[in-house]
């Protein structure tokens, strides 16, 4: 969520970065221009309810002053507009709220703004490589892709997922189920033991307001899964009150239409990056507890709305993965160090797993909606014979705490200031499955456990067909 005030502090500032973002001058005059009708309408409504509330006060003062003088005709007079004015109050009030809503929602569908050193670009194929780290192994044979190792061996079934859920869902039986479950204590342990993460085991289902202080919401709806159960009237109605009072103001409407019968909606988290960001949410934290580390492994769910046609064989694209995610509570200050910490600690994983990868930094075009600069870490698949994503580091200034209204109190100073949030994988674990089997693949179909994971796996050293 963007603030206003500071929008139109720096309007060509504003349009510089909203050319950056997509590089189409009519639509971001366009859009600066109506933020500005929006913002005076806001500022007139809200002029004209304190006017009248004034008003009010005033001639309530000067009743009792013409009833002591024994001005009768005068009182009644004043009286009579007293009640005017309270009557038009809840006109003009509900006007003040229209109009702050209205700029709000328009605020909450720009994307957040890019940081100077973030390159301009139109898509993945303008993003700048930072480093490389490992070098591809040579085969001597011809590297499989994951699905035909794991079909293989008899322990990746998407046929029996399919007859289940449909497609983009996978079966994983015996050792390669260990081995996933592997990956991610292997990851928790080492951002906890290592980083000084602290482990976190959050709700899977989450309500509109965190996803929409995470900005999953109202945009990216359609790449979201909806939960639902029938619940009691009196509940219904409890639902219907809490989200009144604590919904932010764009979202009021948006909360109420899933309210409107005897069921409670909830959403899947499509990462632990949800409800992780959202535990400072509506708080003041102290800057002496600054930054705050957080990390959790969980299921995520994704609808890939976007995805027809792609990567439609193996796990790479899937409507639940496993994932661990690290997310970061930080000052202002503290941000931009936390962002480089963050990356290297999703980037000592590939390390301590001996897989090749490499990070580029995300153009313009290319970073998500919520980000002010991302790291993507894309890890060596022999079988595909190229580099994919398997972590996405992000900074994202104050752009969903303010949405959360997140703050924290620092220790010169008495004024609450917004927190800065971070977040990034560490990493998708069905990913680092890919990865492994496809690096460690052997001729004969087999696959050698990384030494990093032996100690998850039993001992074992090796999964082969049996």
């Amino acid at each position: 969520m963007h603030d206003i005030k500071t929008i139109r502090d720096d309007l060509a500032g504003f349009r510089t970065d909203l050319l950056r973002r997509k590089p189409d001058e009519a639509a971001a005059d366009a859009l600066i221009a109506k933020l500005v009708e929006l913002d005076d309408a806001r500022k007139n409504a809200i002029q004209k309810a304190q006017a009248a509330q004034e008003r009010r006060n005033a001639a309530s003062k000067e009743i009792g002053a013409a009833m002591k003088a024994k001005d009768a005709a005068l009182a009644e007079k004043l009286k009579a507009e007293v009640a005017e004015l309270k009557e038009c109050m809840g006109a003009l009030e509900a006007e003040e709220r229209e109009a702050i809503a209205a700029l709000e929602t328009e605020l909450a569908a720009i994307p957040n703004r890019p940081l100077p050193e973030v390159p301009f670009g139109a898509d993945e194929n303008d993003n700048p490589e930072v480093r490389r780290v490992g070098e591809p192994k040579k085969f001597g044979f011809k590297p499989k892709e994951h699905f035909e190792i794991g079909e293989a061996l008899g322990l990746m079934d998407f046929e029996a997922a399919s007859k289940m859920s449909g497609a983009r869902f996978t079966v994983l039986r015996g050792k390669l189920a260990r081995l996933e479950r592997a990956l991610e204590a292997f990851m928790l342990d080492l951002h906890t033991d290592v980083h000084g993460y602290t482990e976190v085991a959050p709700p899977l289902l989450v309500r509109d307001q965190a996803m929409f202080g995470t900005a999953q919401l109202p945009k990216f709806a359609e790449d979201q899964f909806l939960a639902t159960r029938k619940i009691p009237a009196a509940e219904h109605q409890s639902l219907v009150e809490a989200a009144e009072v604590s919904a932010p103001g764009p979202y009021v409407k948006e909360l109420q239409k899933f309210l409107i019968d005897d069921k409670d909606y909830l959403w899947l988290i499509p990462t632990a990056e949800v409800p992780l960001t959202n535990l400072a949410r509506e708080q003041i934290l102290d800057e002496k507890n600054l930054p705050l580390r957080m990390t959790a492994g969980t299921p995520c769910f994704r609808a890939e709305a976007g995805a027809a046609g792609r990567d439609t064989r193996g796990m790479i694209r899937q409507h639940q993965f496993s994932k661990v995610e690290m997310v970061s509570i930080t000052t202002p200050e503290q941000a931009i160090d936390e962002h480089e910490r963050m990356t290297a600690c999703a980037e000592e994983v590939l390390k301590r797993l001996g897989l090749p990868y490499r990070v580029v930094l995300l153009c313009t075009g290319d970073m998500g909606f919520a980000s002010q600069k991302t790291y993507d870490i894309e890890v060596w698949l022999p079988g595909q014979d190229r580099y994919r994503e398997i972590s996405s580091c992000s900074v994202c200034g104050d752009f969903q705490a303010r949405r959360m209204a997140a703050r924290y109190r620092p220790t010169e100073g008495k004024t609450p200031r917004f927190v800065h949030t971070l977040n990034g994988s560490g990493v998708a674990v069905g990913r680092a499955l890919v990865a492994v089997l496809e690096n460690y693949q052997n001729e004969d179909g087999s696959v050698t456990i990384p030494e990093a994971l032996r100690p998850y796996m039993g001992g074992l050293e090796t999964i082969a067909k049996l």
